[in-house]
């Protein structure tokens, strides 16, 4: 068995649904092929009566391990993805060899159902004493992550944290302090499912913030970060999970590893305005890099957060080469899934992981005049050396983290 260094957190299980693939196999053969699935939105409550906002949803999400009964036929979509994104991590690492009092779990992500508030309210609205009495419960964003335990039997924290659309990876930083404290053995970091109703998509809209109509009759063409003719962020449903896990924990069950986790930062712009901060993206970046003892050139690969947005590109951009980053590959996973808002960070993350194991990288799509110079991947993917990377995640309100992350064969 591999010889892991000590008081590291390892990545010992993944677990996706997204619009592109549900489930880690078919979401990783999405990237590979550079496939997206951007259209007209068509779920209930997506859309007003004069709207066509774009995005991409999930075809159907899969049935659960031992998911039966009355409750279980009540699932919100957030929940339901949470469940099963949950589900295949828990599987895929083993914990079921853990004790469930050493195993927690962190939802990162609020207000993740709008839509299914409205739709269950709008019909009460003018008889409010027919309020169904469990929406009392479920519209706390804490009672998914307590469904997650119950469907687990974790017995460890559980709880949420939300940093807007950099939740999910926030929820893998939380999971990783619980794990190096000694806390816990274990800890789930899910990214939430972010359930737009069209109120959130008109106010996303109105602010600029999600791509216009501009390619109403070319939807696989409206998701362009890092492309000249980019204008917002292109919306898709999401939902992903990481197992994080002590070494110590790992090397007893002889169980392997995605990729370990070397370092962090999480830090605030001091505003709560949406717009982005050079700086403090460059202190993100500088302080996890730091943390993890490492210098900027030695970083093969950066997943971006790549919204779309056309001040937040530029912006990343060059931070990322004030920051001594301008020779590590870029690519772009929002080109293909699109932007799950809260799930986002959680979800790159899977791709970064996916893409560390296979040591291959997935294409960028839609980018074809490139804001600026970097080391794009093609429209094509490429294989690639991919020992060192770091994912970015950014959230309105002045949020900027970064995470650094390093392939098992590189361990000393």
């Amino acid at each position: 068995m591999k010889s892991w260094p000590m008081h590291k957190a390892l990545i010992s299980g993944i677990g996706v649904v997204s619009a592109i693939g549900v489930g880690r196999a078919a979401f990783a053969d999405a990237l590979w092929q550079g496939r997206s699935n951007f259209g007209v939105m068509r779920r209930p409550g997506r859309q007003s009566a004069e709207s066509a906002f774009l995005g991409a949803e999930i075809a159907a999400l899969p049935a659960l391990r031992n998911g039966r009964g009355q409750p279980y036929r009540k699932l919100s979509l957030s929940t339901h993805a949470a469940l099963a994104t949950a589900d295949e991590a828990w599987a895929d690492a083993g914990l079921a060899a853990l004790d469930p009092q050493r195993v927690g779990l962190v939802l990162g992500g609020s207000n993740l159902q709008q839509r299914a508030a409205l739709l269950a309210l709008d019909p009460v609205r003018d008889q409010p004493w027919y309020t169904p009495p469990h929406y009392a419960a479920s519209y706390c964003d804490s009672d998914i992550a307590a469904w997650c335990a119950e469907h687990l039997g974790l017995q460890g924290p559980v709880w949420t944290a939300g940093a807007a659309s950099a939740s999910g990876l926030l929820a893998v930083v939380e999971a990783a302090r619980a794990v190096l404290s000694g806390e816990l053995d274990a800890c789930i970091a899910v990214g939430g499912l972010s359930d737009l109703s069209h109120l959130e998509c008109q106010a996303f809209r109105s602010l600029g913030a999600m791509g216009s109509a501009n390619y109403a009759d070319q939807p696989q063409r409206a998701c362009r970060p890092f492309d000249t003719a980019r204008d917002g962020f292109i919306y898709g449903e999401a939902c992903a999970a990481l197992v994080v896990e002590s070494v110590e924990s790992a090397q007893r069950r002889g169980a392997s590893a995605y990729m370990a986790i070397n370092g962090w930062s999480a830090v605030s712009d001091a505003s709560r305005q949406p717009h982005p901060s050079q700086q403090g993206e460059m202190r993100a970046v500088g302080q996890a890099l730091a943390h993890a003892g490492w210098r900027a050139s030695e970083i093969d690969y950066v997943n971006p957060h790549g919204s779309g947005s056309p001040l937040g590109d530029e912006t990343e951009l060059a931070a990322l080469r004030a920051s001594g980053l301008g020779d590590a590959w870029i690519n772009t996973t929002k080109s293909l899934a699109g932007h799950g808002l809260t799930a986002a960070g959680a979800l790159e993350t899977v791709a970064l992981a996916l893409q560390m194991r296979e040591q291959r990288l997935h294409p960028c799509a839609n980018l074809e005049q490139p804001i600026g110079s970097a080391r794009w991947v093609p429209a094509q993917g490429s294989p690639a050396r991919i020992g060192k990377a770091l994912k970015l995640s950014m959230g309105f309100g002045g949020i900027n983290i970064a995470m650094c992350f390093q392939h098992p064969s590189q361990f000393n």
